[in-house]
């Protein structure tokens, strides 16, 4: 039996709005049942459905009512019926999808609507011209080779274990309605700075943006241009992880009406006082203590039963005293961006790997000795499909531009350990030319070219040390640790019991607390003053097999004492941060 997380969703799941920068008042939230059918691929479209499936949840997942696994060669189609209000006036009914694993058409009264490739990224679909004021029938068709063919497929894998776990496939996000005006806004993309903001907004027609910044209830700034707005802001109040302070901004365009908010902050890498290179928080060095975070359930899989769940994973690590997050090659809803943003979480942000020759011996063992390989050659790393690569920067591409204006993002990722690696110095140059406002670890962990802002390392079982290799990048340990524990009574499976995968296992609490003690004390923190700049450790909570979390995959036990990882974070800290 999987282990239930201790939050239940009812008929309505993840029932609240699902884009908390672009709001807007009247909604439609389509989760809930819908038909579902699987049939082979190509057959067109089902006469009859095999039952229900509750969407957001993926068909492997338990709180689908499904939980089977789709298989390359077969569809996964979906099946439910709307209807929509207020049509006159010319307005607009726009169809969004949070995202959907992996390829996907959708029809709307029979009638092709669109579709879209990529598993991580939402997009929208304009169904006006086929839509009416009647019942109206939306069927979504579902393919998901998981990987085969190199494309992006994060952790997922259908022969699971060790460090892959379960496939995901199909609907996995909200889907739900709006009807706007004929003009109105598609996006805004907010970019701060310590005194001011710049609010650019892609809209659809002609007209003149206008903008009220507000600090609580208090009207600070405003200001109003053609696609774009700047704006000073009065006795600025920065945002930090210890103070996570959010401006709301009001957003007019022609009738259009929408709800946003900002933060002013900056992040970089510059030299400290005794020229060291670090991370900078608002220009100031400030040190990073983080958690890989998988952003996996045990019921839900890729998706959170409920938006309590998807917030107290933040406030757990930050009860913690950690101040970072890196969400490992995973991308989630936008809705857990907004909580990190407002609860004061910095955000490494990962694109999902690809590739389909990440784990050979030479691979994995070179960086170890000191020898980081050239990534021009895709073969080695599985990437020797040309389309495949498009496609990998083209989701790179609206991965930057879809987050673009979250306040906790931190650090963009574009390759992890040599997963589909490939020109990775060419990534992190389109990283920085669609967002030169944030520091970009072009390749985490093992096969550096030079690239990036970071000298990155990962470091498992041998001792923690600083590299050999220094440039003006700064060096940041991007994994390390993943001690382990195994709870009866808290695992994917019991019958694992303590086979499950980690890589220094320990029998108790006791004997896990004091090795991460000891890790922390001996290790990590001297590293400090040989510039180490941010340490993310292996791993916020267990992910099925993989029993080297800090909390048990249920998140029902901490499985070290709360007050000695508190303890070791506040000593992990820049001398000028004492």
């Amino acid at each position: 039996m999987n282990v239930r997380t201790r939050f239940v969703p009812g008929d309505m799941p993840l029932n609240e709005y699902p884009r908390p920068q672009l709001v807007r008042g009247a909604w439609q939230n389509l989760n809930g049942r819908w038909d579902y059918a699987v049939r082979p691929a190509g057959d067109g479209a089902p006469e009859r459905w095999d039952g229900a499936i509750l969407v957001p949840f993926c068909i492997e997942s338990e709180l689908s009512g499904v939980q089977r696994a789709l298989r390359p060669g077969e569809a996964l189609w979906y099946r439910r019926r709307f209807s929509v209000d207020d049509l006159a006036g010319g307005r607009r009914v726009l169809l969004h999808f949070g995202a959907v694993d992996e390829r996907c058409r959708i029809w709307v009264n029979g009638r092709e609507a669109g579709g879209h490739t990529g598993g991580y990224l939402p997009f929208t679909l304009d169904i006006t011209e086929l839509v009416s004021a009647q019942e109206n029938t939306l069927c979504v068709c579902v393919y998901d080779d998981t990987g085969a063919h190199g494309e992006a497929h994060g952790k997922q894998s259908l022969t699971p274990g060790g460090i892959w776990y379960t496939a995901v496939s199909g609907i996995w996000q909200t889907v739900w309605l709006e009807v706007v005006p004929q003009n109105h806004i598609r996006a805004l993309a907010v970019t701060p700075s310590l005194t001011g903001l710049r609010i650019a907004a892609d809209v659809c027609g002609e007209g003149e943006l206008r903008v009220a910044v507000y600090d609580g209830d208090e009207a600070v700034a405003s200001g109003a241009g053609r696609g774009e707005v700047r704006l000073s802001i009065p006795s600025p109040h920065l945002w930090s992880p210890e103070d996570p302070h959010l401006y709301r901004l009001a957003v007019a365009f022609g009738e259009d009406r929408v709800e946003s908010y900002a933060a002013l902050r900056t992040f970089g890498v510059g030299p400290d006082e005794h020229g060291a290179p670090r991370l900078l928080l608002n220009g100031r060095p400030y040190f990073q203590r983080g958690l890989l975070d998988q952003g996996y359930w045990p019921d839900g899989l890729y998706t959170a039963p409920t938006d309590e769940a998807l917030c107290s994973d933040i406030q757990a690590a930050k009860a913690l005293g950690f101040n970072m997050l890196r969400k490992h090659v995973k991308v989630e809803p936008a809705r857990w961006y907004y909580h990190c943003d407002r609860l004061g979480m910095l955000v490494w942000q990962d694109m999902p790997n690809g590739g389909t020759r990440a784990m050979t011996f030479a691979n994995v063992a070179l960086p170890y000795l000191g020898v980081h390989v050239r990534d021009d050659d895709r073969r080695r790393f599985g990437r020797e499909d040309k389309a495949v690569c498009r496609q990998y920067l083209d989701e790179l591409r609206a991965l930057v531009l879809a987050l673009y204006s979250a306040p906790c993002i931190c650090m963009w990722v574009p390759f992890n350990e040599g997963w589909g690696q490939f020109d990775s110095a060419g990534a992190a140059a389109l990283v920085r030319e669609l967002d030169a406002t944030r520091p970009v670890d072009a390749a985490s962990g093992w096969h550096d070219q030079g690239a990036g802002d970071l000298v990155s390392v990962h470091r498992y079982i041998l001792r923690l040390k600083a590299p050999r290799r220094r440039d003006a990048r700064a060096f940041c340990l991007t994994e390390y640790g993943g001690y382990s524990c195994a709870l009866p009574g808290h695992l994917w499976r019991e019958d694992e019991g303590k086979k499950g995968f980690g890589y220094r296992m320990y029998r108790d609490k006791a004997a896990l607390t004091r090795a991460w003690r000891a890790l922390h004390a001996q290790q990590v923190r001297p590293l400090i003053a040989k510039g180490l700049c941010a340490c993310i450790y292996t791993q916020l909570t267990d992910v099925e097999g993989e029993v080297n979390g800090l909390f048990t995959y249920d998140r029902a036990v901490c499985k070290l004492d709360a007050e000695a990882v508190r303890q070791e974070n506040r000593a992990l800290r820049l001398p000028q941060e004492a």
